[in-house]
């Protein structure tokens, strides 16, 4: 019996019965070897790691587009002609939500809010905001004394004041604002359900 000993197991060597007279060597693998129950159990705990981390990836990658939608930005559809031409009827586009976190809303905004008589989204332009003074008169805006430079309009658009009125004055008490569509003779504004409150402007569309 010949033995010698490897880096990785033990072999050991038997002498082969044989009719030749040259002595021949067949190598047999010691009976000291390592399960493979360790690899199974390190396999299916590696798998299982795996696997949690696919849904913790899920989660995360979830968690972010439900953040990114509904606190950063957002994709709106605008329904109606209230804000033409500047907007076009059917047509998609951005809504910056984050913006109004690190400011206030301006005049000039166009901005997505949910309209205080009926609680509906619409999408207007702010005209005026807290303190200011909004005078509808002979199809002219004027705001807090001054006519209002507005070249977001066709030329020669003029603004009237509600139907049931020849003129309209409105002042906005604080945190609220005046709105109007571009389009003032098919749009349902403030000049029906009168100034907006801070909390009812959810952010502005990127044009």
């Amino acid at each position: 019996m010949y033995t010698f000993e490897t880096e990785m197991s033990q072999v050991t060597l038997r002498k082969a019965a044989s009719s030749s007279p040259d002595d021949e060597f067949v190598a047999q693998p010691s009976p000291v070897q390592q399960s493979a129950f360790p690899v199974r159990r390190w396999t299916r705990t590696r798998a299982g790691a795996l696997i949690s981390q696919c849904f913790l990836i899920a989660g995360l990658a979830y968690g972010a587009f439900v953040l990114i939608t509904h606190f950063v930005i957002q994709s709106v559809e605008v329904v109606g002609n209230s804000m033409a031409p500047t907007l076009e009827n059917s047509g998609r586009y951005v809504l910056n939500r984050w913006v109004y976190l690190v400011r206030e809303p301006q005049p000039a905004d166009i901005v997505v809010l949910l309209e205080p008589d009926d609680h509906s989204y619409a999408v207007k332009r702010i005209i005026a905001r807290e303190g200011d003074s909004v005078h509808l008169k002979d199809g002219k805006v004027i705001v807090n004394g001054r006519p209002l430079d507005e070249p977001y309009l066709a030329p020669g658009t003029l603004t009237y004041a509600k139907p049931t009125a020849k003129e309209q004055f409105e002042i906005c008490g604080k945190d609220n604002y005046f709105v109007m569509g571009d389009n003032r003779q098919n749009s349902h504004d403030s000049r029906i359900f009168g100034c907006v409150p801070r909390q009812n402007i959810l952010g502005v569309i990127i044009q």
